[in-house]
């Protein structure tokens, strides 16, 4: 590989890693873990029951994509299964959930969406467990 290839492929593995380290990182704190602590926590919540499973189901799935899935995505393990759920959740929350309101509302779901569907087509990069035992 020359030497003009093996930048290009460091360029592209460290883009991938800044991409699922951001992307996974933030989603794992600034929304799994709260959402997990409003489940554990039992008292009574508010979340949207998009699909009349009942709330506490609803809010299980979501805990379920954005903690441990974003936390797969983190370290980069079975990184592009991980992101389905998460692509999915954020459809929900773009669409379904902000789907009337102003796009400002749903600016943020959007760009996870987006992010996520980015890290499913180009996989973890080089810098991941995936890479590491071959499942890239």
């Amino acid at each position: 590989m020359s030497k003009v290839e093996n930048l290009s492929v460091l360029k592209n593995s460290v883009g991938l890693l800044l991409l699922r380290l951001f992307f996974g990182g933030i989603m794992l704190f600034q929304h799994g873990i709260p959402k997990l602590m409003k489940l554990l926590e039992g008292a009574p919540y508010k979340f949207a029951d998009v699909f009349g499973l009942g709330t506490g189901i609803s809010l299980s799935l979501a805990v379920f994509s954005e903690l441990l899935c974003a936390f797969l995505i983190l370290i980069g393990l079975f990184t592009r299964l991980s992101s389905v759920p998460l692509i999915i959740t954020m459809v929900i929350a773009a669409f379904l959930i902000h789907g009337s309101d102003p796009f400002g509302d749903k600016e943020l779901a959007i760009l996870y969406l987006i992010a996520y569907l980015c890290i499913f087509l180009l996989g973890p990069g080089k810098y991941s467990i995936d890479h590491r035992i071959g499942k890239e």
